[in-house]
């Protein structure tokens, strides 16, 4: 049975760690009142906004909006991985991390997997050294320049021709074929026959970030057509999320000052045998929003490096499109363009180290490549061009939810590259980057109604024993109102675990979209728990009810102008009809 970490134990662990020491050993605090001030870690800052209640078991930045607990501290700070903050937690607080079963089917997916691309790995590995077709893929190796030791590091090995190689060593009965199949390493070719995916190649093995092999990249070395090949999707690879050299280069540098991102895997092999230990490639697509979040979560400073020619422009663009809705003040996204006819490969084996690292220094900025992108589509010597320009940059900038400063100096370019005035630019793209919405009628909830979810909200996360205190959330379910999703979640956590902490809760959706806006309402006033504030809850959640029939009653009442109510309906229609109407009042 595989097994993983109890979520209670989390929840417990969370309650139990103190935050101020845990950051205060990396991040020097100073007391402001109740809580703790710094300078924050994630973006540069001259005055102190980063702040830290030992209370909630919690932390934020009133300048780029960082949040979390401990845990979410440390992996981002650290660049640890959650398994890792949780053992170094409960060391520190004296607890043993237990597990919990996982069925076995799950381990079949996974563990089982494991151990067999391991094995595979090994195979090839002692193919490129032992096969007598192997002369041909270290001829080539050595034709790149690459050493024998290099290759060891990286695990480079050679898929030999033929159709069954790997299959006959090892798929010796039916569970361990189907095995392969899975880990998509053999082709079925009809029933109970199958054949190796890779033949005459040379062979990249691709690591998790816990170095675990979980596919593989393959390098033609006859005419086979395509030139590179991928493993394919499967129960433990997902080309989306993966990076090649990743676990490599956290083993080479603990601390990562920058990360260089590059298209293929003999990029990222020359460039470790160079000294360049820092780069990573994404595995034949652009850099997706999970490569991205795992790229700054390692280190704030990326630089994405291409070919210069027009398909290299074009994989780049891609990269910035998926870039900004999750760029953040304080990261620096930089683009390198190589020489023409060049790739990092050859670059570092022509110009070495030195010269591949003085091109790296004229990398330029997301916002410059950005405007020179936009403003290369357009004519800015006349005003149709300007306007153009405007309407092409104002949907990236509207992306720039989660950097508010890079968000308005971007404005600011915008404004001196189109010529357009500073308060109309103000009014087409307000500040913080969003669009002006066109105004939709809708029928109304009532006066102040959007306080209403948002007390509640606000209630739970600082008091989450007040979730008890409420009985069934189906109504509450059927209203229609923005937060109410998130307010009936949080209903019916706090009452599955009234003993949930709000630095806990806050954990509870670290990796959830709602995460931001939690943390925004946890860093107001903490209201006095008394009588008075329970009786003021319950009667929160009595007024979101009302709502509900209020909005039912409009519903039926506007759907029976249009013809006969269903026998059912209008049964409804009358209950409803016989209780006094009355609009709630958000205070």
């Amino acid at each position: 049975m595989a097994s993983r970490i109890p979520q209670s134990f989390i929840d417990e662990l969370v309650s139990r760690v103190d935050i101020v020491e845990v950051i205060d050993e990396r991040v020097p605090l100073k007391k402001a009142g109740r809580d703790y001030m710094a300078c924050c870690p994630f973006h540069e800052e001259k005055s102190a906004s980063f702040s830290v209640s030992q209370t909630k078991q919690f932390y934020y930045c009133f300048g780029c909006g960082a949040h979390g607990t401990a845990i979410g501290f440390l992996m981002d700070y650290a660049h640890l991985e959650f398994t890792e903050v949780i053992h170094e937690l409960a060391q520190r607080s004296g607890m043993t991390v237990p597990r919990e079963a996982v069925a076995d089917d799950e381990r079949t997916q996974t563990a089982d997997l494991f151990e067999l691309l391991e094995r595979a790995s090994h195979f090839f590995q002692k193919q490129l050294r032992d096969h007598n077709d192997a002369t041909v893929a270290v001829d080539y190796l050595k034709s790149r320049g690459l050493s024998g030791e290099t290759a060891a590091h990286f695990g480079l090995g050679f898929a030999p021709p033929g159709w069954d190689g790997l299959l006959k060593s090892l798929g010796t009965d039916l569970e361990l074929r189907q095995a392969l199949l899975r880990a998509g390493l053999t082709i079925e070719k009809g029933q109970d026959a199958s054949y190796d995916r890779f033949r005459n190649r040379i062979v990249f093995p691709i690591r998790d970030r816990r170095g675990r092999v979980v596919g593989f990249g393959a390098r033609a070395l006859g005419d086979d057509t395509p030139k590179y090949l991928n493993s394919p999707e499967t129960p433990v690879f997902h080309k989306g999320q993966e990076l090649y050299g990743y676990f490599e280069a956290r083993k080479a540098t603990r601390q990562l000052d920058s990360l260089f991102v590059v298209e293929g895997y003999m990029d990222v092999v020359a460039l470790t045998q160079f000294g360049i230990t820092n780069a990573v490639a994404t595995l034949g697509t652009a850099a997706t929003a999970d490569h991205i979040s795992r790229l700054f979560r390692t280190t704030p400073n990326v630089i994405f490096c291409f070919d210069g020619d027009s398909a290299g422009r074009r994989a780049a663009w891609r990269a910035a499109q998926n870039l900004l809705p999750l760029f953040r003040d304080g990261w620096l996204a930089s683009f390198m363009f190589l020489p023409e006819g060049e790739d990092p490969d050859s670059l570092v084996r022509s110009r070495g180290k030195i010269g591949f690292e003085e091109l790296a220094r004229e990398a330029i900025s997301l916002s410059t490549f950005l405007f020179e992108h936009l403003s290369a589509e357009v004519d800015l010597s006349n005003l149709e061009g300007r306007a153009r320009l405007f309407e092409l940059a104002r949907p990236m900038l509207t992306q720039l939810t989660e950097a508010p400063a890079f968000a308005n100096l971007a404005r600011k370019q915008l404004q001196q590259l189109s010529g357009m005035d500073g308060s109309e630019l103000s009014r087409l793209l307000p500040q913080g980057g969003r669009a002006p919405r066109r105004t939709v009628a809708r029928r109304p909830n009532g006066p102040g109604s959007p306080s209403l979810v948002r007390k509640a909200i606000t209630y739970l996360l600082h008091h989450p024993e007040l979730g008890s205190l409420i009985g069934s959330t189906d109504q509450l379910s059927n209203l229609d109102h923005a937060g109410t999703t998130l307010l009936v979640a949080l209903l019916e956590l706090t009452k599955s675990s009234p003993t949930l902490t709000t630095g806990a809760i806050i954990e509870r959706f670290r990796t959830h979209d709602e995460g931001r806006h939690l943390a925004k309402l946890v860093v107001e006033s903490s209201p006095v728990l008394d009588e008075g504030l329970e009786q003021e809850f319950i009667d929160t959640i009595g007024k979101l009810g009302e709502m509900v029939e209020e909005q039912r009653f409009e519903a039926l009442a506007a759907k029976a102008k249009l013809g006969p109510l269903s026998s059912e309906d209008e049964r409804e229609f009358k209950q409803l009809v016989s209780r006094p109407r009355e609009r709630t009042s958000g205070g």
